[in-house]
């Protein structure tokens, strides 16, 4: 069990992707994704989610990421957050994200 205080160190915020191109030096099929956090920046992150995403279906999707883990090297990129989804019983992942249209940067809690 964690405490509130533990979970409110987790910085969840909403974001717009801006760019998404393929991957192609990491080990399992992802995206590099660049993320419109508005006040908090532009952020890059690597998702594996090409199971049921493309390219073009990304760019300006919103989805929710946290934004407050140190950054992460994978392969020759830089990841600064982590998109979050759901895994499905297969393994893939489905994004979360907001039901209607939001400012970016907004917390989640």
């Amino acid at each position: 069990m964690i405490s509130w205080d533990d979970f409110e160190k987790i910085e969840i915020r909403t974001g717009t992707i801006l760019r998404a191109e393929v991957f192609e030096k990491a080990r399992k099929p992802a995206f590099k994704l660049r993320i419109d956090f508005g006040d908090f920046g532009m952020k890059q992150s690597s998702a594996q989610i090409t199971d049921h995403y493309t390219i073009d279906s990304l760019l300006g999707k919103q989805i929710v990421a946290v934004v407050n883990f140190p950054p992460k090297q994978i392969a020759d990129f830089i990841s600064e957050c982590l998109v979050l989804g759901v895994y499905t019983k297969e393994g893939s992942v489905v994004l979360l994200e907001p039901s209607f249209r939001i400012d970016n940067g907004l917390k989640i809690g």
